[in-house]
């Protein structure tokens, strides 16, 4: 039997002795005094223990190729890097932010998805060398999360991101992302929906099920309520609905959709406008002086809504689930937004299509849409009567919302 020599055993112990610098380092302390890393039952060296931040940053620019199973390029490469076109693509989105072109919702997205791509290829992976058997795995690995719309979602986004790096010349051809990184089919996404349905109904709320919901809600939450099946307005409209948008005497809503600027003008129910009337008359103080033309805030005198960067602070949503469980009637996909699309699903029984979509916000990129010039006050009314027969078929159910 062959003795460990001095020196081995001296290193042995010396690698034993080195703690990581920071908890969550991804590398190892080998008996050899290296800092090292396995994949696939390999070994992979990144430096002497004595240098760790040299070793961390060549195993940042050399793990990507590493598990990719390809040999990584020089360090000094030049090129775009990962990590600068997520900063660069974050720096222009963020300038729309500032200039009121893109929500703080939308851009919380693009900066978890570039955070995605920075932890799927590494920060120092060269963009130019992104093959379609890498998109191919990222698409494996998002799928294993995400239901098919929302992957669909995500690679929208993260082939925006690659396709501005090529308008914006930081590369010179454009990035192929290969057969394997396409978006869900429309039939895979129909199936989805429709087993969702089959598990957990409708994203929608049945006419007497909404009556239940506006007896027992409170101001202000119950003339939210009314909006949302009246107009079709979600939270966020909610939240920043202005005082001007609306005209209680003449019983009208004319409020261009924040998330999309689309024109939108809404005949409001007796029962919309009485409740205004009501939640108006206790709306508490607003907190921040600029909040002063909102026609709702909290109890606290805050916006309903407050978005972020970094979280979405939604009480409109809250409040709503609490009254759904209260009235057991919370289930998977429905929540103040189903109410929505009750207002889309119920108002197609008027037959005016186009008189639907302008009530919703919906942008019209028809060749017809372009043309029009606008739609009748008498349909819009029809449109919303319709919706309001829906869900108080008889006189004696409009009574309070109730039975």
């Amino acid at each position: 039997m062959v003795k460990a020599t001095t020196s081995t055993r001296g290193s042995k112990v010396a690698a034993e002795k080195t703690a990581k610098p920071y908890p969550g380092f991804p590398l190892t302390a080998h008996p050899s005094g290296r800092w090292c890393k396995k994949h696939q039952g390999r070994q992979h060296y990144f430096g002497p223990v004595s240098d760790w931040k040299a070793a961390l940053t060549r195993y940042e620019h050399e793990w990507p190729y590493i598990i990719a199973g390809r040999v990584p390029p020089p360090i000094e490469a030049d090129g775009l890097r990962i990590r600068g076109l997520a900063n660069q693509y974050l720096t222009h989105k963020r300038g729309l932010l500032t200039n009121g072109e893109l929500s703080e919702r939308s851009f919380r997205d693009y900066l978890r998805t570039c955070e995605a791509i920075v932890e799927a290829f590494g920060r120092e992976r060269l963009v130019s060398d992104l093959r379609a058997e890498d998109f191919a795995r990222l698409r494996v690995s998002l799928s294993d999360t995400r239901n098919a719309n929302s992957l669909g979602n995500e690679i929208n986004r993260i082939r925006g991101v690659f396709k501005y790096a090529f308008d914006a010349a930081l590369i010179e051809t454009p990035i192929r992302f290969g057969p394997g990184f396409a978006r869900p089919s429309k039939k895979t996404l129909r199936i989805e929906r429709q087993q969702k349905q089959q598990e957990h109904g409708k994203r929608m709320l049945e006419a007497a099920d909404l009556r239940a919901i506006l007896k027992a809600a409170s101001q202000p939450l119950k003339a939210m309520i009314l909006l949302g099946a009246n107009c079709g307005l979600g939270q966020s409209d909610l939240s920043n609905l202005p005082k001007s948008a609306l005209n209680l005497e003449t019983g009208w809503l004319d409020y261009p959709r924040p998330k999309t600027g689309v024109e939108r003008r809404c005949p409001l129910w007796p029962e919309t406008v009485e409740a205004l009337q009501q939640a108006i008359a206790i709306r508490p103080k607003p907190k921040d002086p600029a909040d002063e033309k909102l026609i709702f805030v909290t109890k606290y005198g805050l916006r309903w809504v407050k978005a972020t960067a970094k979280s979405n602070d939604d009480a409109i949503a809250k409040e709503f689930a609490k009254l759904l469980v209260k009235l057991d009637l919370k289930r998977p996909g429905v929540n103040f937004y189903a109410l929505r699309h009750g207002f889309q699903t119920a108002a197609g029984g008027s037959r005016d299509p186009e008189a639907v979509s302008h009530v919703m916000g919906h942008a019209d990129a028809s060749m017809a849409g372009l043309y029009r010039e606008g739609i009748s006050d008498d349909r819009l009314k029809a449109v919303c009567e319709h919706v309001r027969n829906w869900l108080w078929p008889d006189a004696a159910t409009k009574l309070e919302g109730g039975e």
